[in-house]
């Protein structure tokens, strides 16, 4: 997959557009990426995702709180996860645009004009039944039309995907992981919700109890899911000095900020791997949220902690059904 930054590199073939911020990327955004491909097929063009960074919602809040994260979106996926999300689901180029005060001011024709048909070449937009552009959220499906006319390319739009009553959205999503919900974030999601990120060195204390933990360096913050989890995960060690073949292991997990040890200004995501023994330093990591055992907790002292730890342990090997440490 092609991926351009900004709107100075025009596009290199004609192209069927979807517009969206495809954090997370659930049931509904497949659905319409797979409707993107067959309005391409059918009129011989490449498939093109348009998306943001940061997401909009994101930019406004921080902008309105001035820089204060406590009313900022959680992002379900970095950029990168969903640049590979993107490739994984066969899109021929996707474009990221920063979104800052001045692409939030364009006109909803000066949308059209700079972005779908200067930069992005488009010939077909598909668009999602919700969709806005333009500045204030000013444009609408009967204007993108209309300007499609004026600018030579088609406009269709998919109704919303829904699971049950519900539609289905990221902002679903992101209340089930809050709630502790992983079933119908995977309901929502289509898979089962994970984070992703190299091991780095921390401050080892889990060794002291025998108990070692990856640090898994996470960029997600504010983060969309804290506490204590059943996890698998899928360890790849290829880019290390000696190559190794990607193995998935089970195991705990903690995400969040660590009140009992004095806090942490960023979040981080320590994983206890069940029957494994190496060195993960420099190792990728695909931690996947299985279930949850409890809150992030504030414990009176470090022994409280660790005997949390242990139950916590405990709960987690009956889940797959392993025998308790002795």
């Amino acid at each position: 997959m092609r991926v351009v930054r900004g709107l100075n590199l025009p596009a290199n073939a004609p192209a069927a557009v979807t517009i969206g911020n495809f954090d997370g990327m659930h049931l509904g955004h497949r659905a319409l990426l797979r409707q993107l491909q067959a309005e391409a097929a059918v009129r011989g063009l490449q498939t093109s995702v348009l998306t943001f960074n940061p997401h909009p919602r994101e930019f406004f809040a921080r902008r309105a709180a001035q820089g204060d994260a406590k009313n900022v979106p959680a992002r379900l996926h970095t950029l990168r996860e969903k640049l590979e999300a993107l490739a994984g689901a066969g899109i021929d180029e996707t474009r990221v645009c920063p979104f800052n005060t001045e692409f939030a001011a364009l006109s909803p024709e000066g949308f059209v004009r700079r972005v779908l048909i200067d930069a992005m070449q488009a010939r077909h937009v598909l668009i999602g039944d919700d969709f806005r552009f333009g500045a204030r959220r000013s444009g609408d499906f009967a204007l993108l039309e209309q300007l499609g006319h004026r600018h030579g390319f088609t406009v269709s739009a998919l109704d919303a995907q829904c699971l049950g009553a519900s539609r289905i959205s990221s902002s679903q999503v992101r209340e089930a992981l809050a709630a502790g919900d992983l079933k119908r974030a995977e309901a929502l999601l289509g898979y089962s919700y994970s984070m992703a990120g190299r091991v780095v060195r921390g401050r080892q204390l889990g060794r002291t109890i025998g108990v070692p933990t990856a640090n898994v360096q996470i960029r997600h913050d504010p983060l969309p899911l804290r506490g204590v989890f059943v996890v698998d995960v899928m360890l790849d060690q290829t880019d290390l000095a000696v190559p190794r073949t990607s193995q998935r292991y089970t195991g705990v997990a903690n995400l969040g900020y660590r009140p009992t040890l004095g806090g942490d200004p960023r979040p981080l995501l320590e994983v206890h791997l069940f029957d494994y023994d190496g060195d993960l330093y420099g190792a990728h990591l695909d931690v996947r949220f299985l279930a949850k055992l409890r809150d992030e907790m504030t414990f009176a002292n470090f022994d409280a902690l660790t005997r949390q730890i242990r139950d916590d342990l405990i709960q987690a090997r009956a889940y797959f059904d392993l025998q308790p440490i002795q």
